[in-house]
């Protein structure tokens, strides 16, 4: 299993995700001075009931807490989505 894979698990058991879709963006970044330590760049769209009544910070938060320790090494930089249930239906159909 990959970082990619690992960090997608991580992100649905620990959340209870109904969807998760990491992309690993670190060919992107080479060369990047950040990302020598080995840490990936990565995207990331998570859609949990755990983010209802949360605004979009918190629930940022909660990954960034869920992922605390891959941030430390595996992750360098994290771009994030994070969607209700209902939000992701909505964009699903629009």
């Amino acid at each position: 299993m990959d970082r990619r894979d690992r960090i997608e698990a991580k992100l649905r058991e620990e959340l209870a995700a109904e969807h998760v879709e990491v992309v690993d963006e670190s060919y992107l970044h080479r060369g990047h001075p950040g990302a020598r330590s080995g840490g990936g760049h990565f995207r990331a769209l998570i859609v949990s009931a755990r983010f209802e009544g949360l605004g979009a910070l918190e629930a940022q938060r909660l990954v960034y807490r869920v992922l605390s320790h891959e941030m430390t090494g595996e992750i360098h930089a994290l771009a994030m989505k994070t969607l209700t249930p209902a939000q992701w239906r909505e964009g699903a159909a629009g």
